[in-house]
């Protein structure tokens, strides 16, 4: 009888432990703000800001749909026009050659400056003294504290008619060369100037993502007969995609934004037509004109095409795999 009563016991499987109620994935809105109280009150200091200096102003972009006055009407006594500003934007051949400019500059950088301070991570990343990387580290993250005035006045010196290097051709017997007028070269001039500024501050963020990847891995690659070369494209490629993926997709978001001082700055030495991007056209047709409806409504189309290219190459990411900016939860 006792191995009858066994037998069955045994048979019957494990048992199923009671529910306990509501899953984790179901709970109510009031069941979450019991949980997570604590957090949204560390974070409501930060949403005030943001609700104050973002969320509010953005409701001025209203005059974009306005013929706005600020002296005689404002905000409540401008007629509205609709999307006359909108048609007269793109009926304009400044803005369609800032357009141009912006996305042909954004594009170059992309292939060309994007990279850099992915490979200066890598090579930080493999100097084994710690003095030494130390230093090195401190000198390629300088420039980035310099401002831009002070890094203009630089490559002048260098690269300027009567720079450095324009001085030595003569000196040797060749013709001068003036790389800051040369609307021509002025892309590469750019970024160029761009390297030299910012890609030791964007190799931190790759930094990091380095310091995350288990060496344990490359011990055991090494120990199976893997080189250097085939442990960076199987261990640290892989280990640093992630954050590659997020910050292309910021990236292309901020398509249209490629700068204002740097251009400002060289836009009387090599014109108009090499140096008009963006965020110029709305300095000079919006604010110096004073017609503000028509320069927020410019603001007002590259915040909607940023979002637009965000979703979008969010999207991408996740078709590949990635969790980009945002997923579903």
């Amino acid at each position: 009888m006792g191995a009858v009563t066994t037998r069955r016991r045994r048979s019957a499987g494990p048992t199923t432990p009671p529910s306990t109620g509501t899953k984790p994935n179901n709970l109510t809105w009031r069941a979450k703000l019991r949980r997570d109280w604590p957090l949204l009150v560390m974070n409501l200091p930060m949403l005030l800001v943001v609700v104050a200096f973002w969320w509010v102003p953005a409701l001025g972009n209203v005059i974009a749909f306005q013929d706005y006055n600020p002296y005689t009407g404002g905000i409540l006594g401008s007629p509205i026009i609709g999307f006359t500003n909108f048609a007269l934007l793109f009926e304009d051949p400044q803005f369609i050659r800032a357009i141009t400019n912006t996305l042909s500059i954004t594009a170059f950088q992309l292939v060309f400056y994007f990279p850099v301070p992915i490979m200066l991570a890598l090579l930080l990343n493999s100097i084994v003294s710690a003095k030494l990387r130390a230093f090195v580290q401190g000198v390629v993250y300088m420039p980035f504290f310099f401002s831009w005035v002070l890094v203009i006045a630089i490559f002048q010196q260098m690269f300027g008619g009567a720079g450095l290097l324009a001085q030595t051709l003569r000196q040797n017997g060749y013709e001068g060369v003036d790389l800051m007028t040369n609307s021509d070269t002025f892309i590469l001039l750019l970024t160029s100037q761009t390297i030299w500024k910012d890609a030791g501050w964007g190799a931190i963020i790759f930094l990091a993502a380095l310091s995350t990847i288990d060496p344990n891995l490359y011990e055991a690659a090494a120990v199976d007969g893997a080189r250097r070369w085939r442990r960076m494209w199987h261990i640290t490629l892989p280990g640093l995609r992630p954050v590659i993926v997020l910050l292309l997709i910021l990236r292309l978001g901020d398509a249209l934004n490629v700068g204002f001082e740097q251009f400002m700055l060289q836009r009387s030495a090599v014109g108009s037509e090499a140096s008009e991007v963006f965020d110029t056209f709305v300095y000079w047709s919006g604010i110096r004109t004073g017609d503000l409806g028509y320069g927020a409504a410019a603001g007002l189309f590259k915040g909607v095409v940023g979002l637009l290219l965000i979703i979008a190459a969010n999207r991408v990411a996740h078709a590949l795999g990635e969790r980009g900016v945002y997923s579903k939860s």
